[in-house]
C-alpha cells in the first residue's frame, strides 16, 4: 500500500468556506477516511450525520485540589503561586481552575500534602461511520485548553483507523487561523487547500497561512470562495498565488444554492453544480499530486 497521505483543509480565517470545501470533498472521493481537526468549534459531524461507534473522554491539563480537612492554613500556596489561583473563602483555600496552570509547585511545597494534582476532561473524541466512511472528530469543552493536544488525538486515531482500514488517504478539515491547532493539524500532512474569500481580511490571512504551510514544506493549493462577490480581489489572489508558484485549484460562485443547502443541514455538493463542478476539479488536482509523488 502507498504511504499514508493527510490532505487538509484550512482557512486563515473562519467563514471562508472551509468546512462546505471539506464536506463536499469527503462527499464525492472514493477510499479515504475523513476528520474534523477543528476541534474548537466542530461543525462537519453537522453535515455529515455520522453514526458514533465509540467515544472517549479527552484529558488535558492537572489542576490543584486542596483538602481543607488537611489544610493547616498556613499560606504557603497561596504566596508560592505565581497566577494567583488560590484564594481563601469563607476561611477555606480554593482554587481557580481557570487561573491554575497545573505548575505542580503548591503541591510540592505544602508541608501537610494537603494538595494534590488531578486531571481535568476537557472534552471528547468520536470515532463514527457515515455515507461516505470512517469519520474521527472531536469537541473540545467551552473554555478549555490544550485544543493542540486534542488536534493531535484525532489525527492519531485516523492514522490507526486508516491503517486497519487499509486507507491511504485522509481528509482533514483543519482549525481557521494560525495557532497551536493549525500546526497540530498540519505536522505531516502532504498537501494543504487554503480556501480564502476576495475580501481585505481573507486576502491578508491567506498570506499569514501560507507563510505556515511553507514552513512545514506541505504542497499547497488555493480555492478561493465567492470569488465573484469582488472580481478585482479575486484577481489579485491569483497574481499573489502565481506569485508565489501555487496553483488555484478552484474559483466557487457565491450561489444561493449552497447556502439553502447548508442552511438545511445538507452537503450542498449533491443539488449545486456550480459547486459540483468545482470540487470535482480540486478532486483531480489531489489526484495528480498524489500521482506524481507515488511515481517518484
Amino acid at each position: 500500500m502507498n504511504k499514508l497521505k493527510e490532505i487538509v483543509i484550512l482557512s486563515g480565517k473562519g467563514g471562508t468556506g472551509k468546512t462546505t470545501v471539506a464536506s463536499s470533498l469527503a462527499a464525492m472521493m472514493k477510499d479515504i477516511l475523513i476528520a474534523d481537526a477543528d476541534v474548537d468549534a466542530a461543525n462537519m459531524h453537522i453535515l455529515l450525520k455520522p453514526e458514533i461507534i465509540k467515544e472517549e473522554d479527552f484529558t488535558g491539563k492537572s489542576i490543584a485540589i486542596i483538602d481543607n480537612d488537611i489544610c493547616t492554613s498556613c499560606d504557603i500556596c497561596r504566596n508560592l503561586c505565581r497566577f494567583d489561583a488560590i484564594d481563601v473563602v469563607n476561611d477555606e483555600y480554593v482554587v481557580d481552575e481557570i487561573s491554575c496552570d497545573g505548575c505542580t509547585l503548591c503541591e510540592v511545597a505544602c508541608p501537610v500534602d494537603a494538595i494534590r494534582m488531578e486531571e481535568q476532561i476537557v472534552g471528547k473524541w468520536f470515532l463514527s461511520k457515515t455515507d461516505y466512511g470512517e469519520f474521527v472528530y472531536a469537541e473540545l469543552n467551552p473554555g478549555a485548553e490544550n485544543s493542540g493536544n486534542l488536534v493531535t488525538m484525532v489525527k492519531h486515531q485516523s492514522k490507526r483507523l486508516a491503517e486497519r482500514k487499509g486507507v491511504d488517504k485522509i481528509l482533514i478539515d483543519g482549525p481557521p487561523g494560525i495557532g497551536c491547532p493549525v500546526t497540530s493539524s498540519l505536522s505531516g500532512a502532504f498537501l494543504s487547500i487554503l480556501v480564502t474569500e476576495p475580501t481585505l481580511s481573507g486576502m491578508s490571512d491567506l498570506e499569514r497561512i501560507l507563510k505556515l504551510t511553507k514552513h512545514f514544506n506541505v504542497i499547497t493549493g488555493i480555492v478561493i470562495n465567492r470569488f465573484d462577490i469582488n472580481l478585482e480581489n479575486s484577481k489579485k489572489i491569483e497574481d499573489f498565488a502565481k506569485e508565489h508558484d501555487i496553483e488555484v485549484f478552484a474559483k466557487i460562485p457565491h450561489s444561493h444554492c449552497i447556502l439553502d443547502e447548508i442552511t438545511n443541514r445538507d452537503i450542498p455538493v449533491f443539488n449545486c453544480n456550480e459547486l459540483k463542478t468545482e470540487i470535482e476539479k480540486i478532486i483531480l488536482k489531489i489526484n495528480q499530486y498524489i500521482e506524481e509523488k507515488n511515481e517518484s
